[in-house]
């Protein structure tokens, strides 16, 4: 049996649940695309903010080492103007002494200030004033001045010096010039050399927290000083070769992400060269520091964004649910109200809507159909002979005959009223309805009897057809079909007839 009934959008689970779940969907969405753009932020931000503190630790240590290395230089340059004084050949050596070395009191950190002869010998000594005998010809600070006559102040590589002196185990690197001569002879040259404790004192006056690190290196990518040291004897080894070093030196200054090629821990690296000097700083922040407090706020934010999306996942669930309990019951309902609540067919005015429903669908398609009126023969006199329980077992039975021979899902089995039972045929014409009819009526007959009762139960049916070639409203269809059952019974019952 098919009950059918006027569609009703607002009765249907599947618009309102769909749109809850969009909803909740679109929700849950922005939530995690509004806490992914504020986490991204605050981490771009963290990166800011570490980068400015990195900037301002690089320009400190560079204005120190340019303050640093003018000292040295002046050193040299008043070295290399006292030399080529004539007139201190004449004067003593103690005196000689003091006007060469006059300046170097001021250079921090020093170690030996020397004046070298076109040879490599030493000529003079800041720290004796009878310099000892040495040669320092296969140093890299003179090899450069003997043969580019064109060279400024040079910075060399780290060495230990050669002396028993009470630095010699410390790292030096040295600052040197070119002496030449008018005609731009190469006569000599003046170093300084300077011991890196100085960069260790610096950096140590400098907080920069655990697991970051600071660094200067020079134009060759050779390591001058670093804390802390994450590898032993790293002083004076070349670094070029390594990808973070390669750009810092290509590109001079800036900042940016990268994993250390020593310890392979991320860190956010800031470098600046020094000046015009062959010398870059680079300050190294540990990315778990930097990101400690952006990562500890993440957590607490994603977690309280989840446990919001989840939450509002499981209100979805529920209402949907809920939604799905309410049309069920609505289901329910209409179906109580459609159905007849004895046989379990359609009632009066579920037969009503959907006579009139495919009145105008044959209408419109020119198909024909039929209806057929259903009485069960003496009906009173059996209710009255065996209850009216056992009249309500018969017709449920006659009920059930019936919706067994109608199959189609636009057919409708419906009770008229009292022992009464109509079918709406639809596309169908009266040679088929009556086919099913006699179905019908056969299959009734065939029914068992009541205890008692030798008289089986029989059905008068009527039929009327409307086709295109009827000119007979809906009202005239139905009194035909009503008429056809009245000739029905009074032709002897158990019978169909149509009109």
């Amino acid at each position: 049996m098919t009950v059918r009934r006027t569609p009703n959008r607002s009765s249907s689970p599947g618009r309102p649940e769909v749109l809850v779940i969009l909803g909740s969907s679109l929700t849950v969405i922005a939530i995690i695309c509004i806490v992914t753009f504020l986490l991204i932020r605050e981490h771009a931000n963290a990166q800011q903010a570490a980068t400015r503190s990195a900037t301002t630790i690089a320009q400190l240590i560079n204005a120190d080492v340019l303050r640093t290395v003018e000292l040295y230089d002046l050193t040299l340059q008043g070295l290399i103007a006292a030399a080529q004084r004539d007139d201190l050949k004449q004067v003593s050596a103690q005196i000689r002494h003091l006007v060469l070395f006059d300046r170097s009191t001021t250079a921090r950190y020093k170690s030996d200030i020397l004046l070298l002869d076109k040879h490599g010998e030493v000529l003079a000594d800041s720290s004796l004033i009878e310099p000892k005998p040495g040669n320092f010809a296969d140093r890299d600070y003179f090899l450069v001045h003997a043969f580019n006559r064109d060279m400024g102040m040079f910075i060399s590589r780290p060495f230990k010096a050669r002396c028993d002196c009470d630095y010699s185990d410390e790292w030096q690197i040295s600052f040197s010039r070119r002496i030449s001569s008018v005609t731009g002879e190469f006569l000599g040259v003046a170093v300084a050399s300077m011991r890196l404790a100085y960069f260790d004192q610096l950096f140590n006056s400098l907080d920069i927290g655990t697991g970051s690190t600071l660094a200067i290196i020079n134009d060759d990518g050779v390591l001058l000083a670093k804390k802390p040291f994450l590898q032993d004897n790293s002083i004076g080894k070349s670094f070029a070769g390594r990808p973070n070093v390669v750009r810092m030196l290509r590109e001079g200054s800036g900042s940016f992400d990268g994993v250390s090629s020593v310890d392979r821990a991320q860190r956010l690296y800031t470098f600046s060269r020094v000046g015009n000097l062959p010398l870059t700083v680079v300050v190294a922040l540990s990315g778990d520091e930097v990101f400690a407090t952006w990562r500890r706020t993440a957590i607490v934010i994603s977690g309280a964004s989840g446990v919001l999306c989840l939450a509002l996942l499981w209100l979805t669930w529920l209402l949907c649910r809920e939604l799905r309990l309410r049309y069920s019951a609505e289901q329910e309902l209409a179906q109580l109200a459609a159905t007849d609540a004895l046989t379990g067919v359609a009632n009066r005015r579920t037969l009503d809507q959907t006579l009139r429903h495919e009145w105008f669908r044959a209408q419109r398609s020119g198909k024909p159909m039929s209806v057929l009126m259903i009485d069960a023969d003496h009906f009173k006199a059996f209710n009255d002979r065996h209850g009216h329980q056992a009249g309500d077992e018969a017709l449920r039975a006659l009920a059930e005959v019936i919706r067994a021979n109608i199959h189609r899902p636009t057919d409708l089995v419906a009770r008229y009223g009292g022992e009464e039972f109509s079918v709406i045929l639809a596309e169908t014409d009266n040679d088929g309805a009556r086919q099913i009819a006699e179905h019908i009526r056969e299959q009734v007959e065939q029914l068992p009897s009541v205890a008692g009762d030798d008289q089986p139960m029989t059905v008068s049916i009527g039929i009327s057809t409307w086709t295109t070639a009827s000119d007979i409203s809906l009202e005239q269809l139905l009194f035909s079909a009503d008429k056809a059952l009245y000739q029905a019974k009074e032709g002897g019952r158990n019978r169909v007839v149509s009109t």
